[in-house]
C-alpha cells in the first residue's frame, strides 16, 4: 500500500487544498519579503557601515563606476560622494515620510469613516462632502502650492502628505461601517445600551482594521511615489539630505556617460513601491478564502 492511498480520503483533499492556497499566495508572500528585505538592509543597515558618509565630498574620485572600488561599492556622484551612503539614507527618509504620512491618513480617514459611516445622516453628508471636495483637486498640484507657499521639510511632507491621503481611508472605512452596523452583534449592544464611543471602539474598529492595514501597505508606495515626484522637481526634501528623487533628477544629466547615478535611485523608488504593492496582495489574499 502506498503512502497516498493509506491517507484518509477527506485529509487528501485537505491537504491538496492547503498545496493550492500555498502554491498560490506564495509567489507574492516570497517577492514582497525579498524586496522590502533589501530595503531595510540599505535603509537601517547601510547607515551604520564604518566608513559611510553621504556628505563627504571628494572631486578627486568624482564618477568612480560601480565596483571600481572597493570603499565606494555603488561608485561616487558628481561631487564625489558615496552613492551606497546616499541611497541608504535617501531610502530611510523616503521611508520615514512615507510611513509617517500613511500613519496620520489612515487615522484620520479612520476616525472620519467610523463616525460617517455609523451616524450616517448630516454628518455622514458633511464629511464626505469635504472629501469629494478634496477628490476634486489632484493631489499632486495640491501638494506643490502647498509646498512653495509653506516650504519643505521632511516633517512638513509627512503632514502634508497625510492630510492630503486620508479621503480613501475615510470612504472605505464608512461603507465597511454601512455594513455592520447592521449586523446582530452590533444591534445587540445597542439593545444593552452601549454607548456610540464602546460600539465603535469595541465592535466597528476592530472589524475594519484588517482593511485599513492592507490599505496602508497599498498606500506606502503611492505616498513614495508622490514624495520622489516632489523631490524630484525640487520641491521635496532639500540638500545636503539625500532622497531618492533628488538623485534621480542629479543623475539625468549624466545619464549617457554614467548612467548608474540614476539607474541606481530608481531601481531602489522600484523596490520600495513593488514591494509595498506585493505586501498588500499577500495581505488580502487570506482573506479573499
Amino acid at each position: 500500500m502506498t503512502a497516498t492511498t493509506a491517507l484518509p480520503h477527506g485529509f487528501r483533499m485537505r491537504s491538496a487544498a492547503g498545496l493550492t492556497r500555498l502554491r498560490s499566495s506564495a509567489p507574492s508572500t516570497v517577492v514582497a519579503t525579498c524586496f522590502i528585505a533589501v530595503v531595510l538592509l540599505l535603509a537601517f543597515l547601510v547607515p551604520l557601515l564604518p566608513g559611510t558618509d553621504s556628505t563627504s565630498q571628494d572631486l578627486a574620485a568624482s564618477l568612480t563606476p560601480p565596483f571600481a572600488d572597493a570603499a565606494h561599492p555603488l561608485g561616487t556622484d558628481q561631487l564625489g560622494r558615496d552613492v551606497l551612503s546616499r541611497l541608504g539614507l535617501a531610502t530611510q527618509v523616503s521611508l520615514l515620510i512615507a510611513v509617517g504620512a500613511v500613519a496620520i491618513s489612515a487615522a484620520i480617514g479612520l476616525v472620519i469613516g467610523l463616525i460617517a459611516g455609523y451616524r450616517g445622516g448630516r454628518i455622514d453628508t458633511l464629511l464626505m462632502g469635504v472629501g469629494d471636495v478634496q477628490l476634486a483637486i489632484p493631489v499632486v498640484l495640491l501638494l506643490i502650492v502647498l509646498v512653495a507657499t509653506l516650504g519643505s521639510s521632511p516633517g512638513l511632507l509627512i503632514v502634508l502628505l497625510g492630510l492630503t491621503n486620508w479621503v480613501t481611508y475615510g470612504r472605505v472605512v464608512r461603507a465597511l461601517v454601512l455594513s455592520l452596523r447592521e449586523q446582530e452583534f452590533v444591534a445587540a449592544a445597542v439593545s444593552a445600551g452601549a454607548s456610540t464611543t464602546w460600539i465603535l471602539r469595541r465592535h466597528l474598529l476592530r472589524n475594519v482594521m484588517p482593511q485599513v492595514l492592507i490599505l496602508s501597505a497599498f498606500q506606502i508606495g503611492v505616498v513614495i511615489t508622490i514624495e520622489s515626484s516632489l523631490s524630484f522637481i525640487g520641491l521635496g526634501v532639500q540638500p545636503p539630505t539625500p532622497s531618492l528623487g533628488l538623485m534621480i533628477n542629479e543623475g539625468q544629466r549624466y545619464l549617457q556617460s554614467e548612467p548608474w547615478l540614476t539607474i541606481v535611485p530608481a531601481v531602489a523608488v522600484f523596490l520600495l513601491i513593488a514591494g509595498a504593492q506585493f505586501l498588500s496582495q499577500a495581505s488580502e489574499r487570506p482573506r479573499r478564502r
